[in-house]
């Protein structure tokens, strides 16, 4: 269970290029939520993270609670998801598919939605291999393997 733990911390803080707070996070997804609600106007970002959402309906009214997102925890242990770590992984995965980084990561992620007939269960299948790379980074000590990951979502999509 500290793996998860473990992968939580290292999106919040490495993942997401701009390195924002856990209160950021879950503020940026409540508001880009709000604001889809609302009929207000999206930024590119808000407009990618309103699809994930869309996609987990079991997030919506999570989602309209700004104030309760912020303080809720949600821990292995307790045999919780956290949503906003699994919304930032799908952010994170759709940033590196789009501009193909690492390397060779937007072919292995096409593969592996081809095979599946599901882009969004390859997303979820793709969060694996980024969580063990993570995980594996930060017990090792050294930097996300990315060759590897690209290896690992290769194999998932050639089952």
């Amino acid at each position: 269970m500290r793996c998860a733990a473990a992968v939580e911390e290292l999106v919040y803080n490495s993942a997401i290029m701009f390195n924002p707070s856990r209160e950021e996070v879950r503020r940026f997804f409540c508001e880009a939520w709000q604001k889809q609600r609302a009929g207000s106007v999206l930024t590119p970002l808000e407009v990618i993270a309103v699809d994930w959402i869309g996609e987990h309906p079991e997030y919506h009214s999570l989602l309209t609670d700004t104030e309760g997102a912020l303080t809720q925890d949600y821990t292995p242990e307790g045999g919780q998801t956290n949503p906003f770590l699994h919304l930032a992984m799908h952010l994170s995965i759709s940033e590196q598919v789009s501009i193909d980084q690492p390397p060779g990561i937007r072919r292995a992620y096409e593969s592996l939605a081809q095979r599946l007939d599901s882009p969004h269960e390859a997303q979820h299948q793709v969060m694996e291999c980024l969580g063990e790379m993570l995980w594996q980074a930060q017990r090792t000590g050294m930097p996300p393997d990315g060759e590897q990951y690209i290896a690992s979502i290769q194999r998932r999509a050639t089952r």
